[in-house]
């Protein structure tokens, strides 16, 4: 069928629906939990932790049940609909619990988030498969992955910087009402991007069946490529800086930069500010700063390069920390561009090298499994994410970070040994996981533009090999 601009228009709505529902959670859950209910930040983060490789253990057996759908509107539509109506209502749950008691909160919150992340892959999973069904075209399906992953990062964006300024708007100050309402809202949206989805795209009729791997599989693969294994560790040390960073910057802003402002509940504007500039600059890298690089550099240079640029961002940081250059909002944007514009590249590079590696796996065993490595990709990126907020909650704690727990919308005072904590804690960690990541990479890492060229042709060549000899 003609896949035209209406359906790749549709799949693009889809992508910054699905996306701007998947950033609130995965962002601001810790916050909501411990700093205006109450929790244990260690507690909230097991959960997180808990529930996160869960869902990423679940994936397969989801790609499985997709992949046995046969309806007449399709094996994804179905999916995609009903994910989505159950997860917009489990979303708004997620921020609008009742006023419980301590273990009556911890209960729900278990029972909710879990139930989230089961919902979420019921409709995720769908959507990124069904691109094979809905056009056969491969510069097409290309194009539409492109567009997914584009748009995606859009609804990401509206999120990190809309979040804390519609809370405060719409919730008059208390910040609990504030994120029920705008829970609500996001929860609309999502629900109306992916119904206008369903409306728009058409599978084909088709007996293809998607692929579907355990997670025995993953690992197997997985170890027996050196390569995508040194990949997949750079991206686990990689993300798993990101979001400790993501989770403890909001804190770092309500509770520490905000003594410096003359108006300290004004904090979320400032807040609002870094985090557009930074996502600005995310972006910045991937679609403009990255193809100049390339004119000139290796991609193994290039990835080298962002590492160092972002650990030197986050040493940046750190001085300003210490020095009090962190109560001037000017200043703390040069480290948050190096980060964030970094990790732009350093995403799409990963990805790059992952798509290698299935190539040297292929040399190296005969089998391609290409679908193989990046459900680890999936797999490992969750289970890191859970793992990190694990370590944010446990800090938070041991800092002794007291939270505002829903009080007037005063800020809570902390003490200056906290205060040093959290510093250390968004600098320190992720300083560490980055070099690692570098020290990895440096290593270990041998496919360079050279070498994985020199596959792909070696690999041609034994194909047209074998087509001659048949």
């Amino acid at each position: 069928m003609k896949f035209g601009t209406k359906q790749k228009a549709a799949y693009g709505l889809g992508a910054v629906g699905k996306d701007m529902v998947y950033a609130l959670s995965a962002s601001y859950v810790m916050y909501f939990y411990q700093d205006i209910l109450g929790l244990s930040a260690t507690f909230v983060g097991a959960i997180l932790m808990i529930a996160r490789v869960f869902d990423a253990a679940n994936d397969p057996f989801m790609g499985v049940l997709v992949a046995k759908t046969n309806t007449k509107w399709g094996k994804f539509r179905p999916w995609l609909f009903s994910g989505t109506v159950l997860n917009a209502l489990v979303l708004f749950a997620l921020f609008s619990a009742p006023n419980l008691s301590g273990s009556g909160m911890m209960i729900y919150f278990t029972a909710i988030y879990i139930l989230w992340g089961v919902t979420y892959t019921m409709m995720d999973i769908p959507f990124w498969s069904m691109i094979p069904a809905v056009t056969e075209t491969p510069k097409e399906r290309e194009s539409l992955s492109v567009i997914g992953r584009t748009c995606a990062g859009i609804g990401n964006a509206l999120i990190t910087i809309g979040t804390m300024i519609a809370v405060k708007a719409l919730g008059g100050g208390v910040e609990r009402k504030g994120f029920m309402i705008f829970a609500a809202i996001v929860a609309a949206v999502f629900l109306v991007t992916e119904i206008v989805l369903c409306w728009a795209v058409d599978e084909r009729k088709s007996d293809e069946q998607m692929n579907t791997t355990s997670v025995g599989e993953m690992f197997r693969s997985l170890f027996n490529n050196d390569q995508a294994m040194t990949t997949v560790i750079t991206i686990i040390m990689i993300n798993g800086a990101l979001y400790i960073t993501s989770n403890l910057i909001i804190y770092f802003f309500k509770y520490d930069f905000s003594q410096s402002l003359a108006d300290p509940t004004k904090w979320q504007e400032t807040y609002t500010l870094f985090s557009s500039v930074g996502g600005g600059s995310q972006i910045l890298g991937m679609m403009l700063l990255y193809p100049l690089l390339r004119k000139f550099l290796g991609n193994s240079q290039i990835f080298k390069i962002c590492l160092c640029s972002a650990i030197v961002g986050y040493a940046v940081l750190l001085f300003a920390c210490f020095t009090g250059l962190a109560n001037n909002l000017t200043f703390l944007l040069i480290p948050g561009v190096l980060v964030f514009l970094s990790n732009g590249i350093l995403t799409v590079l990963t990805t790059v090298f992952l798509t290698s590696s299935c190539d040297y796996g292929e040399l190296k065993t005969g089998h391609r499994e290409e679908s193989v490595i990046f459900s680890m990709q999936t797999f490992v990126v969750k289970a890191a994410s859970g793992f990190a907020v694990f370590l944010t909650g446990i800090g938070l704690d041991m800092i002794g970070l007291a939270g505002n727990a829903d009080s007037t919308g005063d800020i809570a005072v902390q003490s200056a040994s906290t205060l040093t904590g959290l510093r250390l804690l968004m600098t320190i960690i992720p300083i560490l996981g980055l070099v690692v990541a570098f020290v990895v990479f440096s290593k270990k890492f041998i496919l360079t533009d050279e070498k994985a060229e020199e596959i792909a042709l070696e690999l041609k060549r034994r194909k047209g090999a074998d087509e001659n000899a048949v």
